[in-house]
């Protein structure tokens, strides 16, 4: 069987994978959106579905307002002593652990592990009855990066640290390195982590005899002659028992599409993995296009963007840029987003918008809404969010409904009215998009409605560290018991019908 990269073409920032016996675990960066920290599951790394989240809400007061850019960043994942662990660093408060015996079921409620701002990307490993972990510094926080540190708490990660030390310093090897990922092998400690940067950086490993280090550093794996700038931050996994066949998943970044997951293969030589496409010469390896499926299962695990709003509760597919308030919604013939009232102009940092990751290069998405706007200022709409943002709503003024297409920017007081309102009468509405990726890393959409007649096209932007989002909301201006009922939300993939330059 063959799988061509990426293997998930969503943004799933920061990806930690794990393998407990023939299962497959992946957490990745939510930042501000609730429910925070996805849990996915495989059975051969290629094929994915969403199974549950870490925190249904960020556990930080702030956090019930819309906060971009922050919250949950860059988590690990490990199962030790019957136990997920997974460590979550908040940049402006700290590393903080959750766990579970039940990877499906409820997390324990946070706990600090090192307080303070500043710290990032924490990952552990257990050795003589303790556990370590390594972790890196944000330096719009603390004032530096480019540095790898380890502190030290007791096996069940109960107990807050107090200091850290430097262990390895890459400001000019390994230029603003950071994810790192912790692992033994033999006599050696090895961390795996980018550097460079996001958009043109490269893999390195460090390994030390010792935990505390010296550490020496290797680049494993670098864009090459590849069409996969970064290759960024990501995960090393053993894929059976034996300890000989491996394999490393990471993400690119890919423009308004976010970060996508790719899989490549890895191999150990002369004491050092190497990933991707390699000579087994030492140097380090190119990202491949595909190969074939680590594991010889299918299972066709898919992650369906369409909902039909017809379970009772809110989908995984689902977050919001704030805590998730239960007056927002509620299931009633279809999903019933209450107009709650927003006292901002512009949907900039709206809490209340219900907004989903982009699955496919190509797409088209409608979505029905039976509307119920009583009160002047009442609203509901469907949006692609980003730094930029754009979307198509009925706005009731006047004691009459009016259809409009608007754009912002995060951060504006107003959105700017693009076509001219126009009176709308029915009690139905859907609302269209289609989607194209038109140029590397550009992602052109518009908005549809009667035909060619209301329609108007824009590129999407990506957000403070993420994507751009598909999604719908209600809102007021004044107290109101309006509401918009949403009866589908169906997101067809064109890749077939579209060819994709780049």
């Amino acid at each position: 069987m063959e799988y061509k990269n990426p293997v998930i073409c969503g943004d799933f920032p920061d990806p930690d994978v794990i393998r407990v016996g023939e299962d497959f675990y992946m957490v990745s960066s939510s930042f501000n959106y609730s429910p925070a920290v996805p849990v996915l599951h495989s059975k051969n790394l290629v094929e994915w579905e969403i199974i549950n989240y870490v925190l249904s809400g960020l556990p930080f007061e702030k956090f019930d307002k819309v906060r971009h850019g922050e919250g949950a960043w860059a988590p690990s994942l490990r199962y030790h002593g019957g136990k997920f662990y997974c460590l979550i660093p908040f940049p402006d408060e700290g590393i903080y652990v959750a766990e579970t015996d039940d990877i499906y079921g409820k997390w324990s409620l946070l706990r600090p592990l090192l307080v303070g701002a500043g710290y990032e990307d924490p990952c552990p490993i257990w050795e003589d009855g303790k556990c370590y972990v390594a972790f890196a510094f944000v330096k719009s926080r603390i004032g530096f990066n480019s540095r790898i540190a380890v502190f030290e708490t007791d096996e069940e990660l109960k107990t807050p640290a107090t200091e850290y030390k430097t262990v390895f310093d890459g400001k000019d090897i390994a230029p603003r390195i950071e994810g790192p990922k912790f692992y033994k092998r033999g006599k050696y400690f090895y961390i795996l982590a980018p550097a460079g940067g996001v958009k043109s950086g490269w893999q390195v490993a460090l390994r030390s005899e010792n935990i505390y280090g010296g550490y020496e550093c290797k680049v494993i794996l670098a864009q090459g002659d590849s069409d996969v700038n970064g290759p960024h931050q990501g995960a090393l996994i053993d894929l059976d028992d034996s300890g000989e066949k491996w394999a490393f998943m990471h993400f690119q970044q890919f423009g308004a599409y976010g970060r996508i997951i790719h899989l490549q293969p890895a191999e150990w030589v002369d004491g050092w993995i190497i990933c991707g496409k390699h000579d087994k010469d030492g140097l380090a390896g190119t990202p491949v296009a595909g190969g074939k499926y680590p594991a010889e299962i299918k299972t066709g695990y898919v992650i369906n963007p369409s909902d039909e709003f017809d379970g009772g509760k809110l989908s995984f597919l689902w977050q919001t840029p704030a805590n998730t308030r239960g007056e927002w919604f509620s299931f009633k013939n279809g999903l019933r987003l209450n107009c709650a009232y927003y006292g901002g102009g512009s949907l900039s940092d709206l809490p209340q918008f219900f907004l989903q990751k982009i699955y496919y290069r190509n797409f088209s998405i409608k979505a029905k809404c039976k509307l119920n706007l009583l009160n002047d200022g009442d609203e509901a709409g469907f949006v692609v969010f980003g730094k930029e943002y754009a979307y198509i709503c009925v706005v009731r003024r006047n004691g009459q409904n009016f259809l409009e297409i608007r754009k912002g920017e995060i951060g504006s007081k107003d959105d700017e009215t693009l076509a001219k309102s126009q009176p709308y009468a029915e009690d139905y509405v859907t609302f269209q998009l289609s989607a194209k990726h038109e140029k590397p890393d550009a992602l052109a959409f518009k908005f549809t409605f009667g035909g060619s007649a209301f329609t108007h096209k824009f590129y999407a932007s990506g957000g403070v560290w993420t994507g751009a989002k598909a999604g719908i909301y209600a809102r007021a201006e004044s107290e109101s018991r309006g509401f918009a009922t949403f009866k589908y939300f169906r997101v067809v993939c064109t890749d077939n019908r579209v060819k994709a330059d780049g």
